[in-house]
């Protein structure tokens, strides 16, 4: 098994870089979902939200009610850092839980948005960084996702510089031209990752 740490700047491409990955045999373990999922009604991890936080950041039907969740904590670290007491836990058991189900020759494509700024290359085999200069993020989010160009610069600013994630890659896709361009470099790197999780047995 090859445990692969994929990451990118907001706008870099790095969800289309998982898309193909996944269609060449990668096991996706995507933790941006999975904490969507350990948050959802009924869930240990929602009730802890709630005695943390209280009612008011639940719905009228009783789901998670993330842009009032946001609002609380988006400006105030202390209750970031408990939010992520609760959440971070249940999000690492259930990446565990997906990885040992997937066979031992399987490259195991972790998603995480974060990775860079969180420290958390070391967990990995290989880091491989999905990159874009700032100037096609900015154009993509603001074309592609209908940001605002101040909106769309507020997010890049909140995220780890260009510099610190290439700064961590093992491998760097660069995504800065049209889509029919990353194909062939994903395939590339694709037959490397391949034959080292063949190797691993």
């Amino acid at each position: 098994m090859l445990k692969l740490g994929l990451t990118g700047g907001i706008g870099a491409g790095k969800s289309e870089v998982s898309r193909i990955l996944v269609s060449y045999g990668a096991v996706l373990i995507d933790s941006d979902r999975i904490a969507r999922e350990v948050v959802e009604p009924g869930t240990p991890g929602l009730a802890a939200v709630v005695d943390e936080f209280g009612p008011g950041v639940l719905t009228a039907d009783g789901r998670l009610d993330r842009p009032k969740l946001g609002g609380i904590v988006f400006n105030d670290p202390e209750r970031l850092r408990a939010l992520n007491a609760i959440v971070h836990p249940l999000v690492r058991d259930r990446s565990a839980e997906l990885q040992a189900a997937a066979g031992p020759e399987t490259v195991v494509v972790h998603d995480v948005p974060l990775l860079a700024e969180n420290g958390l290359g070391s967990l990995y085999d290989v880091v491989l960084v999905v990159d874009a200069t700032p100037e096609t993020q900015l154009d993509r989010l603001v074309r592609q996702r209908g940001m605002t160009e101040d909106e769309a610069r507020a997010r890049m600013a909140a995220q780890a510089t260009r510099e610190e994630r290439l700064a961590v890659a093992d491998v760097v896709i660069d995504n800065d031209g049209p889509l029919e361009e990353l194909e062939p470099r994903v395939r590339k790197v694709w037959t490397e990752l391949a034959e080292r999780a063949a190797a691993t047995g």
